[in-house]
């Protein structure tokens, strides 16, 4: 039970803690710096939607006022949509914008590939129905094309959090803090393992068809981009903003469905787990790891509470340990001032973890394509996240 307990509290502190701090002395210590200036590149923007029809007409506009010298189109597909969507399509009167309707839904992925391959420029910018791109962040984005080693670029993406629970707030706060300080790092070192989907860029001569149905696009796409030997890079001054799940149960089914989609990821391309990998070090440490992380707590748990029954010490440590769970999981129905505050990070670490296994059991146990797993019951808001209407990954 000791050996138990010691490995599993070794793999919950790499994961959570020793893989971040290699990762950021790797950036500080042996830099990759990649050349940023200005450049003359025209960009064809991408967006698939499914029954986003009360949020279309504003991305619509606002998509169409980025620079028109550099955008020369917006490519909008409808992916089987049946709430307007196509009407408002349809009513679209703009040279710029060029519609695919595709009439019955396909997935995001395979809606995804309609629009690259009607693309005619030679950068293509992937965007989602809900994020906003801030003035300047597109010619801050392509400039770090300059550097010819890089093939694709993510902007910083700044979550609104107003009128969130706590536990969903800590998600989008605190954890997504976390988060992007660790692809920040694997950038400055070499490449992150995944960017946001709602707003990255990438060199059209390497984007590579979306296998059909794979949820995470976002993953893939910049694997796929620096499997054919170039960088995959985050600028930190591409500012775009975006919401997610206000609730802490939209929260939990948006992490099922990504995490499901690593489980996804591996099964449809194995080759992430191979040598040719270059960033198969940072894939495992950050991504997998989590993915497994949940059954040490519970082994941590479990072991220290067995040998508390014999030990006053390791009856302390489990006992601290209870407290803790316990506090996560009744800040998540009660809210308690002052106390809420801290048991929320609690809860937004419980959420992430519990939605670990249920990603397991929904790859496993799915029937029909993955991408289907999460179904919106209601209209698209600010607020809610429907999948194939756009998303943002964690």
């Amino acid at each position: 039970m000791k050996a138990a307990f010691w490995i599993s509290l070794a793999v919950i502190g790499y994961t959570y803690a020793g893989y971040p701090l290699i990762v950021f002395l790797l950036a500080r210590l042996r830099p990759r710096r990649w050349k940023r200036e200005p450049v003359d590149a025209l960009v064809s923007v991408v967006m698939a939607v499914h029954n986003g029809a009360h949020l279309l007409r504003g991305q619509i506009e606002h998509l169409t006022t980025l620079d028109p010298a550099t955008v020369r189109e917006v490519i909008l597909v409808s992916d089987g949509s049946d709430d307007g969507t196509t009407e408002i399509l349809r009513q679209v009167n703009d040279s710029r914008v060029r519609t695919i309707i595709l009439e019955e839904q396909v997935g995001k992925a395979a809606a995804l590939n309609q629009g690259i391959a009607a693309a005619t420029s030679e950068i293509l910018l992937f965007v989602d129905i809900r994020p906003k791109i801030a003035p300047g962040a597109l010619k801050a984005l392509l400039s770090n094309f300059a550097d010819p080693s890089v093939g694709c670029v993510a902007g910083e993406l700044v979550l609104n959090t107003v009128g969130h629970d706590a536990a969903a707030s800590a998600v989008s706060g605190v954890y997504w803090k976390y988060e992007q300080w660790i692809r920040n790092c694997e950038a400055a070192w070499d490449s992150p393992v995944g960017v946001y989907g709602g707003f990255y860029a990438a060199r059209r001569s390497l984007v590579t068809a979306f296998p059909a149905g794979i949820i995470l696009d976002d993953m893939f796409q910049p694997l796929a981009i620096i499997r054919q030997g170039y960088r995959s890079v985050l600028d930190r001054t591409a500012f775009v903003t975006d919401t997610w799940p206000g609730k802490v149960a939209g929260e939990f089914q948006r992490k099922v469905r990504t995490l499901a989609g690593n489980y996804q990821l591996v099964s449809l391309e194995p080759w992430v787990l191979s040598f040719r990998n270059r960033v198969l070090f940072q894939l495992v440490s950050h991504k997998l790891l989590r993915l497994v992380v949940p059954y040490f707590f519970a082994l941590l748990l479990v072991s220290s509470t067995w040998m508390g029954l014999d030990s006053a010490q390791w009856r302390a440590i489990a006992a601290l340990q209870w407290i803790f769970w316990i506090a996560a999981m009744l800040a998540l129905k009660i809210h308690i001032p002052i106390v809420h505050r801290f048991a929320a990070a609690g809860s937004a670490l419980l959420v992430l973890n519990v939605a670990a296994v249920a990603g397991l059991y929904k790859f496993l146990f799915t029937a029909g394509p993955l991408w289907k797993i999460w179904s919106v019951g209601g209209r698209v808001t600010e607020s809610s996240v429907p999948l194939e209407a756009g998303r943002g990954r964690a």
